[in-house]
């Protein structure tokens, strides 16, 4: 690690720790209905919303019916989603007349970005239309993002309630993540990225002649916009097939550590939201504390392990040390303009969350800084997790540690003033046990079957980490891949 290196992971956490106890206190105040300090231009619009909507801004629900409008939410955004991307030839903003999305690849697709996973089988640029990217994908980054965080503030009302037979109401907590977080910093760091070189243009593609007197199609469109909530969001889905690797979507170092912060801000905001609005700091501290804690260890695994380079080239006598045209390191799968510090910690943090947004290729890392996002993501992506989701995660392992912790000094189990009973530890043990049953049990079949290993481009231990990264990905709804691996097949 050289110390140019280190002072840029450094300078990273600090923007990150700064961002945080601010944006926390704003939610713990958004979400408890008090005036913040774009109330005077945001309430009337929120207002207006709820009326538009028939929306009841006092009345709380259940917490059966707040499943239930979630379920309903969620559901229509899929069926909203495919339709967009079956009839996409027929409707506006195609410049380049893309020709509708398969049946299956729409499915797939819709589900994807519904869920915040955003796996993609797909190249964006040769596939969506512009209509497509922002109606039926950017438009899904929002509602999906917000869906995460109101979950997580019902949750957070759940422990600071003495009676939890209200938990709030999901249209009202759905429409102030959007109004009074999602779109006002999205707005500020979507002029930021356009600012930077970002394309922002319903113009179609343009085309090119090379230095050697080739044709080059130049693909943009309406990128910043779905570049900035991609990363705040933790959605991932790239408008190019590189994702944020593409000059476009991300062309400098600044933009680098800009939409790097945005990864990690509100998931780190919603934990001190939580010390907040349960009267201790101290808890949201501590939570936010076993967040960080796993993400420092993977970047300290990480970076480096990419900056020493490739083993088998080393043995082979190849220099991969730094001089002053070359970073050096592992640059097989990396931008030059990043280098493989920044690819590292990018690859850590994306995989903490559930982003799975990629500046570099995972499946091109070495074995130890390739370990790294796969493990983050088989955690659960909790440490911090995505947004909302890391929140309640990290509560469910809170909720086993307080029971077991009960056990071992032989007293009733308590957290913030609740119970640990049976039926908790229960449900936390099940929240947990299914992550490995489904990436472990799909993986398992996928080797077996000729359907799952025909897909197989990488024979050998090699693909069988693609298949278990695949699997993990989508269980862990983060999105990113090991790439070498056919998935845009019916199985």
């Amino acid at each position: 690690m050289t110390a140019a290196g280190l002072a840029q992971i450094l300078i990273y956490f600090a923007i990150v720790a700064l961002t945080v106890p601010f944006l926390g206190d704003y939610m713990a105040k958004v979400f408890a209905g008090e005036r913040v300090f774009l109330s005077p231009i945001l309430r009337p619009l929120e207002k207006g919303f709820y009326k538009l909507a028939g929306v009841r801004e006092e009345q709380e629900q259940h917490w059966l019916g707040y499943l239930g409008a979630v379920m309903l939410f969620t559901f229509a955004g899929i069926i909203i989603s495919y339709a967009v991307l079956r009839l996409q030839n027929h409707l506006p903003f195609n410049p380049d007349g893309q020709a509708p999305v398969n049946g299956w690849l729409s499915f797939n697709t819709a589900i994807s970005f519904a869920t915040n996973t955003n796996w993609q089988n797909y190249g964006g640029e040769a596939t969506m239309s512009y209509f497509s990217q922002m109606m039926g994908l950017a438009t899904h980054n929002f509602m999906s993002a917000a869906t995460g965080i109101a979950i997580a503030v019902a949750v957070v009302r759940g422990f600071a309630r003495q009676s939890v037979s209200q938990i709030g109401s999901f249209w009202v907590d759905a429409s102030r993540s959007v109004i009074y977080v999602l779109l006002p910093i999205s707005v500020v760091i979507g002029l930021v990225l356009v600012a930077q070189g970002v394309p922002q243009t319903f113009a179609g593609s343009v085309t090119a002649k090379t230095l050697d007197g080739a044709t080059q199609v130049i693909a943009r469109g309406p990128v910043a916009s779905q570049e900035v909530i991609k990363e705040l969001g933790t959605n991932g889905g790239g408008f190019f097939n590189t994702n944020s690797a593409h000059p476009f979507e991300n062309p400098s170092p600044l933009t680098n550590l800009i939409e790097s912060v945005m990864i990690l801000a509100i998931p780190f905001g919603l934990a001190w939201m939580f010390g907040r609005m349960v009267g201790s700091i101290k808890q949201g501290l501590a939570l936010a504390g076993a967040m960080a804690f796993v993400v420092v260890v993977g970047v300290a695994i990480a970076a480096p392990a990419e900056k020493i380079g490739n083993p088998a080239f080393t043995q082979l006598g190849v220099s991969q040390a730094s001089t002053g045209s070359a970073p050096g390191g592992n640059m097989e799968g990396k931008e030059v303009r990043f280098g493989p510090i920044l690819s590292g910690l990018w690859a850590t943090v994306t995989t903490d969350t559930s982003t799975g947004a990629v500046n570099s290729f995972h499946d091109s890392f070495t074995p130890l800084g390739g370990l790294v996002p796969l493990v983050n993501i088989e955690l659960g992506e909790i440490t911090p997790g995505g947004v909302g989701s890391g929140l309640y995660g990290m509560l469910v392992f809170a909720v086993l540690a307080v029971f077991i912790a009960g056990l071992m000094v032989g007293r009733t189990p308590e957290y913030l003033g609740k119970k640990i009973q049976g039926y908790e530890v229960k449900m936390a043990s099940l929240a947990i046990l299914i992550l490995p049953l489904s990436i472990l049990g799909f993986t398992a079949i996928s080797v077996l079957i000729p359907k799952g290993t025909s897909a197989i481009l990488n024979g050998g231990p090699h693909g069988l980490s693609e298949i278990l990264y695949a699997f993990s990905s989508q269980t862990g709804n983060n999105g990113s891949a090991f790439a070498g691996l056919g998935t845009n097949t019916n199985y």
